[in-house]
């Protein structure tokens, strides 16, 4: 029974070690700064996309929903 409640210790002891090795770590830091920038260019590009429509008042991209004809991609 001694012994078992040793190794019961032991393990829990590493365990404990292993855990704050990991909180204590900045080593996925990268992939949430890099998420944030790519967030904050799509939502600035949307803003801008989103004055230039305001400003000019007219179709500034290309839109599917009307029917083109060919002649204009010459």
């Amino acid at each position: 029974m001694k012994n078992l409640m040793m190794r019961t210790h032991i393990h829990s002891m590493l365990v404990k070690e292993r855990v704050k090795e990991v909180l204590q770590s900045n080593k996925g830091e990268g992939f949430i700064d890099t998420a944030v920038k790519i967030l904050i260019s799509v939502v600035i590009g949307a803003l801008l996309l989103a004055g230039l429509y305001m400003l000019f008042q007219d179709t500034i991209l290309f839109s599917s929903r009307y029917k083109h004809d060919r002649k204009c991609y010459a």
